[in-house]
């Protein structure tokens, strides 16, 4: 065979090959998109097929940047419900997830009240932030989605979410569609009764920026935490981060996850006679989260 011979069957197999190569990596390109949640993911098209597949229900996810001590990343709380925002999405299996919304309330900028002493918080005042919510619900509601959640990973995102959720329910009501606040969700995330069981005071397990919040980030996004500077409260902080880990913060999650499952699916069976169950976590959930961190 002469030498232009071989080289043409060399030139053959490398662009067989390439070939090849590029089916497998858009298979395995395409297999990730199938089980994407995130709408910002997802073209238009792939929006509308989703709809069309039964995916009615959009969770719109609400966190807030604000000062977490020292320590702890000012996204604290976007990092934390995008991820448990995703996983709630997964678990109810007929769900898309909304872009979090990260600008909240946070308290008063002229005053320089609650975190807004720190530099780095964002604020909103409460009725542009539940604007906000309504037009993002609005626009959901016109492309189709019939049950509508707002999961908010923030203390003062709850009463304008459920004062907006309450409103538009009404309102929309005659559609056939419903806004949900996920308030299980956010009672969930305290997990002081459960930290308390595992023998942690109430000092160690603080308020803000201490042993609960260090640990979910930890889990989700350990990049955020700036180790060196972990401490036992103080600058922003209260509780004993010092004593946070991955394995409480996953289990925290899990609780999270679980409570806002629940009321979802209570919510699109249209149990709404019951209520909320406060977010306490029910026996076994705690017996399993126990199992967690203690192996």
């Amino acid at each position: 065979m002469t030498t232009t011979g071989k080289r043409d069957i060399r030139t053959a197999a490398a662009i067989t090959l390439a070939a090849l190569l590029a089916i497998v990596t858009g298979a395995r390109a395409e297999a990730p998109r199938a089980a994407e949640v995130r709408t910002e993911h997802l073209t238009w098209t792939e929006i509308r097929d989703r709809l069309a597949a039964g995916h009615r229900t959009i969770v719109i996810p609400t966190g807030g940047t604000e000062q977490n001590g020292p320590h702890m990343v000012t996204g604290k709380h976007n990092m934390i419900v995008a991820a448990t925002a995703e996983r709630i999405a997964r678990a109810l299996g007929d769900a898309l997830v909304a872009p979090v919304l990260a600008y909240v309330p946070e308290g008063d900028a002229a005053r320089r009240t609650g975190h807004m002493a720190y530099p780095g918080t964002i604020s909103l005042p409460e009725p542009v932030f539940a604007k906000v919510l309504e037009a993002a619900a609005e626009s959901f509601k016109t492309h189709g989605f019939t049950t509508i959640v707002l999961v908010g990973d923030s203390g003062g995102n709850q009463r304008p979410q459920e004062e907006v959720a309450a409103r538009l329910s009404a309102a929309w009501r005659k559609d056939g569609v419903r806004v949900v606040n996920a308030s299980t969700y956010y009672a969930a995330s305290d997990g002081r009764e459960w930290l308390a069981r595992q023998g942690f005071t109430a000092a160690e397990i603080g308020r803000h920026a201490g042993l609960r919040d260090t640990s979910e980030l930890l889990a989700v996004a350990p990049d955020g935490i700036r180790k060196v500077k972990l401490s036992t409260g103080g600058e922003g902080a209260d509780g004993d981060a010092t004593k946070a880990s991955r394995e409480i913060g996953e289990a925290l999650l899990a609780a999270k996850v679980d409570a806002a499952v629940t009321e979802i699916r209570r919510a699109q069976a249209g149990d709404t006679a019951g209520g909320p169950d406060g977010g306490t976590a029910k026996p076994g959930l705690l017996a399993r989260l126990k199992r967690l961190i203690l192996g």
